[in-house]
Order: C-alpha cells, then structure tokens, then sequence
C-alpha cells in the first residue's frame, strides 16, 4: 500500500520533467518578427545593400570569388582537395556526417593532415552524426583531430536538445571556403541520376569573406569548447581573389535567431522582377506566405520549387503542400523535382542577390537551429544560379491551384495535421 504514493510522486515528477523539457526545447530563443516588413526600397537601390549588412551583422565585403559545384561527383572532389592540400588549419561543421565510403574519405583525408602537423577541428551535431561510427571519431582524436559533438545529451544541457547546429561550413588554412547543402553521407555521391543520389548544390569560396566563414565556425566552437581559435592559421590576411560582393552571416537560438527570417523577409520584400527559391524542406510562416504572396500581386515572378514525393520526411512534404494554396491564388509559382530527393537551399532575386547555404525555408532553420547562409550580390554570378534554377525547373512538375485544390481528402487531412506541428519540422 504504501508503494501507491511513492509511483504516484515518481510519475508526478516524471510528468514535471518532461513538461520542462518540452517548454525549453520547443519554444524559439528569442522574440520573433511579428509584422510584415513594408516595402521602403527595391534591391536596386543602395539602400538594400546597405540594410543586408547593417541588420544582419557582418558587413557585405568586395572582392571574392564564388564557384558553385553542382551534386556529390563536384562537390566531394573539390572538398577533398582543398582537405588534402592544407598546409596549417581545417575547421569543419557539419550536421550529418556518417561512417559510409564518403564518411571515410574525409576522416582518411582529415587524419593525415593532422599527423602532418595541420591543425584540425571537426564539429558534429550530435544528432545528425549518430550513424557515425564510434571508432571513426576515436581514430581522428588519435591523430590529433578535435572533435567535438554539438549538444550532446547530458543532464545539464536537457534543455538545448532541440538546438542543433545544422550548419555547413568548411574552412582551409583561413583562405578556401566551403557552404551549402551537402552532408558528409553517401547518398550525396554520384550526379543526382537516381533515387539513391540526391540533387544539391555546393559552394567553393575564395576572398575576404572567408574570414567571416571562419569566424561562424569560430562562433560554435567557442560555444562548445570554451577555446578560442586566433592568429594567421586561421584567419591571414585575405587579398581580393574574384569581384563579387558577399557576407557570411549566422543565426543562432542564443543570439540572432531571427537573422535568417529577416533576410527572407528583406530580400522577398525588396524583389523587383524575379524570386527562384529552391527550398528542401519548404514550410514558411504566416509573415513569409504574406510576403511572397504580395511579391506575386505586385508583378514579381516568383517561382518555387520544392521535393517531389522522393522526400526523406513525408510529413514535412504534407506541411508544405498544405501552404500551397495562399500562394497559388495569388500567382506564385510551384512545382515539385521528380527525378530525385530535391535537397538545395537557394535564393536569386532579381538576377542580383543569391543566398546559399544550410538554412531551410521553415521555422525551424529560422528559429531552432544553428544556421549559417553566403549572401553573394553580383549579376553575373545570379545569371548563372538562375541557368541552373531553370534547368532543375525542367525536370520538375508544376502544381496547378486546381491540382492544389481537387487533392484527395486525406492529403489534405494529413496537411492539416502536419501544419499543427510546422515549427519543429
């Protein structure tokens, strides 16, 4: 009899508990953004360049270089090569990293550099490596790679679980940078021919933007370490290696979470002509529908598009054909990759601005995660980003608004639910 009163204080607490965790790993860090931004200039005027680098941190620098590498038989090589030719530093983040043919290359690549006397710092979020083999991280530590593992579970830090660094960002000797959609995992290899192979996009960086890459990578580690990484192995002088203009800015649960949105909302907002968005996981907020959907009413083609029904979340698909509608009606335009899962992350406007990177197009990149995006501002380098948009537009299927609206009763059940719980997705 009297156990009756000890399970009941037990389960009491265990309710407590959960309901903490819940309410610390579920609500955004800061104060959202809670009205739609008004429209005060177009990306033509100097006066966006000048509001991008105020409001969102860094400041916009000249003199870079920017390549994009399209899909893993691209991206992995160029990767490997800066990694193999490293002569004093290599700082690398990553969300996924997994112990696959490709997991291997890179741990190979990174631990010869170390016994070579390079200075390496790996960051793994915790989640997104779980499928990394122990013994992998313990032979990089053996050959004198830091590692570390954002946020890994210990009582103390229960209430950052839902933070996680998804960002992107590879860094060699200070002077080479890397951003963009790619996980260290095998189904990024190959061409994007198939359904074992993804469709994503890369991006090589040379120029003074480079130290504002290092300095996001600094940021995490800091974080996680207590350690700051300084002087010339990480961050040398950077002489003008191309003549584009761009900046590295991050967000944070801890401090800036909002950046991300923000420049969304900026770049939607100031769009004169045109908005290609390649989202793979495509679930905008309230604000974000308004403001594409406004962009559409004022003559702005926007097109969009997203995962087919090849998606590695069903659910985040659901939520995202349930958002359709508003923006459909109001002449934006949708379609859906078909030949494989649709994994890149990129923003053109008006043939000027392209922003890459990690984040997604969800309230989860803009509120919950660690992010990290390259702003780029150059027509040239935009004209090209816009080829390669329109080319995985070909091979993409345009949803209709009478498609949207004639959908069978459950997808729009099952959209309805998963629009409840959109802001974890």
């Amino acid at each position: 009899m009297r156990m009756k009163p000890l399970m009941a204080a037990s389960i009491g607490a265990g309710l407590t508990l959960l309901a903490v965790f819940l309410v610390f790993n579920l609500r955004p860090g800061e104060q959202k953004i809670e009205t739609q931004l008004k429209r005060h200039y177009s990306t033509a005027d100097p006066q966006f360049r000048r509001s991008m680098g105020v409001l969102l941190g860094p400041p916009i620098v000249d003199g870079n270089l920017v390549e994009e590498l399209i899909n893993g038989d691209r991206i992995f090589p160029a990767m490997l090569d800066a990694i193999r030719k490293a002569e004093r530093s290599i700082t690398f983040e990553t969300y996924i990293y997994w112990s696959e043919t490709i997991g291997r290359e890179f741990s190979k690549a990174l631990i010869e550099r170390a016994r070579a006397g390079v200075k390496v710092h790996v960051m793994l979020d915790f989640i997104g490596s779980i499928k990394m083999d122990v013994g992998a991280i313990e032979a990089m530590e053996a050959a004198g790679i830091e590692v570390r593992r954002y946020h890994k579970p210990v009582w103390w830090k229960f209430t950052r679980l839902n933070n996680r660094t998804h960002r992107k960002v590879l860094v060699v000797d200070g002077k080479i940078g890397f951003t963009g959609g790619v996980g260290i995992a095998d189904k990024w290899r190959g061409d994007g021919q198939d359904t074992n192979h993804w469709r994503d996009t890369h991006f090589r960086v040379e120029g003074p933007v480079v130290g504002q890459m290092q300095a996001v990578f600094s940021d995490n580690w800091t974080k996680a370490t207590g350690t700051v990484l300084d002087g010339d192995a990480y961050f040398p002088a950077l002489a003008a290696r191309g003549d584009q203009a761009a900046q590295m800015f991050s967000s944070s649960p801890t401090g800036g979470s909002e950046s991300m949105h923000l420049m969304y909302l900026l770049s939607i907002t100031a769009a004169r002509d045109s908005i290609d968005l390649s989202s793979a996981y495509f679930v905008p907020d309230v604000l974000t529908l308004r403001a594409l959907a406004a962009a559409a009413r004022r003559g702005v083609v926007v097109r969009i598009i997203t995962p087919g029904e090849d998606i590695d979340s069903k659910i985040v698909r659901a939520a995202s054909r349930d958002s359709f509608g508003q923006l459909l009606e109001a002449g934006v335009r949708i379609a859906e990759y078909q030949p494989t899962m649709y994994h890149v992350k990129a923003l053109v406007v008006d043939s000027l601005l392209v922003s890459v990177g990690s984040t997604n197009f969800d309230a989860r990149s803009f509120s919950l995660n660690d992010e990290a995006n390259l702003n780029v501002i150059d027509s040239a380098f935009a004209l090209r980003q816009r080829a390669v948009f329109t080319r995985d537009w070909a091979q993409a299927r345009e949803v209709t608004l009478k498609q949207w609206q004639d959908r069978p009763w459950h997808d729009k059940l099952t959209g309805n639910l998963a629009a409840l719980v959109g802001a974890q997705l």
